[in-house]
Protein backbone atom coordinates (compact mmCIF):
# COMPACT_ATOMS: atom_id res chain seq x y z
CA UNK A 1 0.00 0.00 0.00
CA UNK A 2 1.44 3.46 -0.97
CA UNK A 3 0.60 6.44 1.19
CA UNK A 4 1.95 9.49 2.34
CA UNK A 5 4.83 9.85 4.87
CA UNK A 6 2.26 11.85 6.86
CA UNK A 7 -0.30 8.98 7.30
CA UNK A 8 2.35 6.66 8.93
CA UNK A 9 1.36 6.29 13.05
CA UNK A 10 4.29 6.22 15.05
CA UNK A 11 6.14 2.86 15.41
CA UNK A 12 5.46 2.20 11.64
CA UNK A 13 7.84 1.81 8.96
CA UNK A 14 7.86 2.12 5.37
CA UNK A 15 10.03 2.07 1.83
CA UNK A 16 10.48 5.95 -0.03
CA UNK A 17 9.41 5.33 -3.03
CA UNK A 18 8.55 8.27 -4.82
CA UNK A 19 8.69 12.23 -3.93
CA UNK A 20 6.70 14.66 -5.46
CA UNK A 21 7.42 18.29 -5.88
CA UNK A 22 9.25 20.52 -7.79
CA UNK A 23 13.17 20.86 -8.22
CA UNK A 24 13.69 22.92 -5.22
CA UNK A 25 11.75 20.53 -3.01
CA UNK A 26 13.13 17.58 -4.08
CA UNK A 27 16.40 18.46 -3.61
CA UNK A 28 15.72 19.74 0.19
CA UNK A 29 14.45 16.07 0.76
CA UNK A 30 17.48 14.43 -1.03
CA UNK A 31 19.61 16.69 1.41
CA UNK A 32 18.38 15.39 4.43
CA UNK A 33 18.98 11.79 3.29
CA UNK A 34 15.70 11.20 2.21
CA UNK A 35 15.30 9.16 -0.88
CA UNK A 36 13.60 6.50 -2.99
CA UNK A 37 14.50 2.94 -1.77
CA UNK A 38 15.62 3.95 1.90
CA UNK A 39 13.56 2.93 5.14
CA UNK A 40 11.85 5.43 7.42
CA UNK A 41 10.38 5.07 10.79
CA UNK A 42 8.22 6.77 12.53
CA UNK A 43 8.57 8.18 16.07
CA UNK A 44 5.89 10.86 16.81
CA UNK A 45 3.02 12.02 15.04
CA UNK A 46 1.36 15.03 16.69
CA UNK A 47 -2.11 16.10 15.08
CA UNK A 48 -1.08 19.92 15.02
CA UNK A 49 2.81 19.54 14.64
CA UNK A 50 6.05 17.55 12.80
CA UNK A 51 5.99 13.97 12.18
CA UNK A 52 9.19 12.70 13.91
CA UNK A 53 10.94 10.03 12.18
CA UNK A 54 14.17 8.23 11.49
CA UNK A 55 16.16 7.42 8.40
CA UNK A 56 19.55 6.50 8.18
CA UNK A 57 19.68 6.31 11.70
CA UNK A 58 18.94 10.06 11.78
CA UNK A 59 16.58 11.77 13.95
CA UNK A 60 14.40 14.29 11.49
CA UNK A 61 11.52 16.46 11.86
CA UNK A 62 9.19 17.62 8.75
CA UNK A 63 6.23 19.42 8.89
CA UNK A 64 2.75 17.77 7.92
CA UNK A 65 2.63 19.61 4.59
CA UNK A 66 5.92 18.55 2.95
CA UNK A 67 5.55 14.88 4.47
CA UNK A 68 2.24 14.31 2.89
CA UNK A 69 4.54 15.21 -0.45
CA UNK A 70 6.45 11.78 0.24
CA UNK A 71 5.42 8.70 -0.90
CA UNK A 72 5.85 5.54 1.35
CA UNK A 73 5.21 2.07 0.86
CA UNK A 74 4.31 0.63 4.35
CA UNK A 75 5.96 -2.44 5.77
Amino acid sequence: MIVPLSSLKPGENGIVVDIKGGHQFRSRVVSMGITPGITVHVVESYAAGPIIFYVGGTRLAMGKGMAARILIKKL
